[in-house]
């Protein structure tokens, strides 16, 4: 046989792999756990200040809470149905669900005991978490005396016995259950909840006065007990915690009043069923037992003991935020984006400049986003105004613009997604103030998620009615602007107004013909199809002279087809380059299928929320950013938009974002064959340098020399970059 031969066959036997093997594929619930590992290692990682340590704890179990509540919840949901179709990596929800509680007790273990380290360390700079015990005499009584006038008020103790049934108990609420002795029964165990109340602007941690020393809300409860229950013998005192199931949604195409079913489903969440029961660490066998089984839990399973009897980690935000700026990054201030530095009309700088990137949070949001729209509510040639809305902050101004807009004549237009997760009740509220003031809110296309990230501004210009935009990757919220990185883009291109209008007319009035965009990729119609093609394409053009390269960045990849089609590139030599946070079913570097494949996670100071879409097209390139990861949901059953950049300038923003972020060795992990991920190690001093502050330096010199984006910005060839 000769060596062509040879090769011939290794290519064919390539070729016969399984794609549809289930060991190709990670799983989605177990990925995105190994990213809150990542996120733990933050918390670990002494590189970072002591404060910021204790703020990344304190999202790790935030991200548990949520976790339990959608993805266990749903599991759950599932095998309660009888759900028995296995996922495309094989696995049952009993199974994922068995998996899912081996990681989490794990991580679990090491948020304590990273705690345990943080708070020795911050000890050494007089910041303390005292036990009751530990307090002097005149601390206890200062703390006593405030209990009494500021908390003692708020609580109600709540007996069981026959004639007190077990009370409702509220989701993520901390309790304390307490097994008392009446006078005169001797032997006789009452039971008696009592909620603390860590909410309503009661602290977690009560401060003693002129220092930064801290004691739990709930040690303080426990150590006055006798001024709730007087007279009575505690025979012991523990801490428990629920977890409900978030996931309530009904059929909407059944209801009659859509805004009417999510009340109503608001009020069913409060009663859902109970996934997670969390303890005290030193709680008794028998009081363990009866919480189980009067929640209807597996006692062995659903039962998650804490170490060190510290519940609800997510209420150190309180103690991160202490002002010590020695213990914090400096601050972050976003610099206003080089082309708005002057208060010449934001569509005169669109019109005659071009269109331009948005990079948040390294950019203003107030002097950008919010900018277009007030100026788009003032500006008398401003004919109307339409947006979609997913979520939005408390002191948004965003609304406040839309409201102006109207009583000054405009035509406005809102979409509002009265489904987006935990924020049902903020949007019915934002609903409600808009239609009072004139505004024309519907909520999307039923059966649909409108997910998409979009501001659309008819203005009669000199020439006629034109269309501004703003499509983005993020919400238009003004304080994940700050936390999360995202990207947006304002342009006046007339075909993307133009499916920018058969959006909106689709979005406000659910008709669904065969409609014609020139250049956008709406989900769920065009998106993943254009993206499979794509890919496809990509496969097609590669060769060894010209070789294909595709280069995502998402929250998440995880839908099956998706994933295939890469898989299929891949194996046929085309680079693929995934910068993915979370949830990722790709499996880089398995031998004959994803050689050529890479995957890197970002975790740092700002949570990435970035989507781009790159495909090298034979030298062609084309560049798109938008609202949608590569996940089933985003691709099928919600409305995303994502819209091609076309502008030389803006993909050099582009491929140097990406470029920071595949170079990134201080906050970049990379995963291995067998799905986890190894943290890379800088090399070098400037390798210390993550993407996050380069990419913040870049946004701060650019403000500072106000460089225009078209001048002395030309494209690189990039073939072969990226590689190290």
């Amino acid at each position: 046989m000769t060596t062509d031969d040879i090769k011939q066959a290794v290519v064919s036997s390539i070729r016969q792999m399984d794609l549809n093997d289930p060991v190709l594929y990670l799983n989605r619930e177990l990925t995105w756990l190994n990213f809150n590992q990542r996120v733990m290692r933050e918390a670990e990682d002494s590189r970072n200040l002591l404060l910021e340590r204790l703020k990344f704890l304190a999202i790790v179990s935030s991200n548990l809470d949520e976790f339990f509540m959608k993805r266990i919840g749903g599991l759950k949901q599932q095998l309660g149905a009888g759900v028995a179709k296995l996922t495309v990596d094989g696995r049952t929800p009993k199974q994922q669900i068995d998996e899912c509680y081996q990681q989490v007790r794990v991580q679990e273990a090491r948020q304590h005991d990273t705690l345990q380290q943080i708070l020795a360390e911050l000890r050494e700079h007089d910041i303390k978490l005292l036990s009751y015990k530990e307090l002097s005499q005149g601390d206890a009584t200062y703390l006593r005396d405030y209990y009494h006038e500021n908390i003692f008020p708020l609580l109600t103790p709540q007996s069981i016995d026959p004639a007190h049934p077990f009370p409702f108990i509220s989701n993520l609420s901390l309790n304390l259950l307490v097994r008392t002795r009446l006078p005169g029964e001797k032997g006789k165990i009452s039971l008696t909840r009592i909620k603390v109340p860590t909410s309503n602007g009661v602290p977690r941690f009560l401060q003693l006065p002129e220092r930064n020393h801290f004691v739990a809300l709930e040690d303080v409860a426990k150590h006055n007990l006798n001024l709730l229950l007087p007279e009575i013998e505690i025979a012991s005192c523990y801490m428990f915690r629920l977890t409900r199931n978030a996931n309530t949604e009904r059929d909407e195409e059944k209801a009659d009043d859509l805004l009417a079913m999510i009340e109503s489903e608001l009020r069913d969440r409060r009663f859902a069923p109970i996934v997670r029961l969390q303890i005290q660490g030193d709680m008794d066998e028998t009081s363990r037992g009866m919480l189980a089984a009067e929640f209807g839990l597996d006692e062995q399973a659903d039962v998650f003991s804490a170490e060190e009897n510290m519940l609800a980690m997510r209420d150190l935000f309180q103690l991160s935020a202490i002002e010590r700026p020695d213990l914090h990054d400096a601050p972050h201030h976003p610099v206003d984006h080089p082309m708005l530095q002057s208060n010449r009309s934001i569509f005169y700088v669109i019109r005659d400049q071009g269109p331009f990137l948005l990079h948040h949070p390294y950019e203003s949001f107030a002097t950008s986003v919010e900018r277009f729209l007030k100026e788009a509510s003032q500006d008398p040639k401003v004919r109307a105004i339409k947006m979609t809305l997913y979520r939005t902050s408390r002191d948004t101004k965003v609304v406040d613009y839309l409201i102006s807009a109207a009583r000054n004549g405009k035509q406005v237009a809102v979409v509002v997604e009265l489904k987006a997760r935990f924020d049902e009740a903020a949007n019915i509220r934002w609903a409600a103030r808009m239609e009072e003031a004139g505004i024309h809110v519907t909520y999307g296309v039923v059966g649909l998620k409108t997910h998409s990230k979009i501001i659309l501004v008819v203005r009669n210009d000199y020439n006629g009615l034109k269309r501004y935009l703003h499509i983005g990757t993020g919400n238009y919220h003004a304080g994940t602007a700050r936390l999360y990185s995202d990207l947006g883009i304002l342009t006046n291109d007339e075909d993307l107004g133009r499916d920018a209008g058969e959006l909106f007319n689709y979005l406000t009035t659910g008709y669904t013909p065969d409609r014609f965009y020139r250049k956008l990729l709406p989900a769920p119609k065009v998106l993943k199809q254009s993206l499979l093609a794509r890919i496809e394409r990509e496969r097609k053009l590669h060769s060894q002279e010209k070789p294909g390269l595709i280069q995502f960045k998402m929250n998440a990849l995880e839908d099956a087809d998706v994933t295939r089609a890469l898989y299929e590139a891949s194996r046929d030599g085309v680079r693929v380059d995934l910068i993915v946070r979370d949830t990722c079913r790709y499996r880089p570097g398995i031998a004959g299928v994803s050689d050529s494949g890479r995957v890197i996670s970002i975790v740092g100071r700002f949570l990435e929320h970035t989507r781009i879409y790159y495909f090298q097209n034979g030298g062609d390139e084309e560049y798109f950013i938008g609202s949608a990861d590569a996940m089933k949901r985003n691709l099928e059953s919600r409305v995303e938009v994502v819209t091609p950049i076309e502008d030389s300038a803006l993909r050099c923003d582009l491929r140097g974002i990406l470029d920071e972020q595949l170079n990134d060795y201080r906050n970049a992990w990379e995963m291995g064959s067998n799905g986890n991920y190894m943290q890379r190690q800088p090399r070098n001093a400037e390798e210390e340098i993550g993407s996050q502050q380069r990419l913040a330096e870049k946004a701060l010199n650019r403000a500072k020399t106000k460089v225009h984006y078209g001048e002395d910005r030309r494209r690189q060839h990039i073939v072969g970059r990226n590689l190290r």
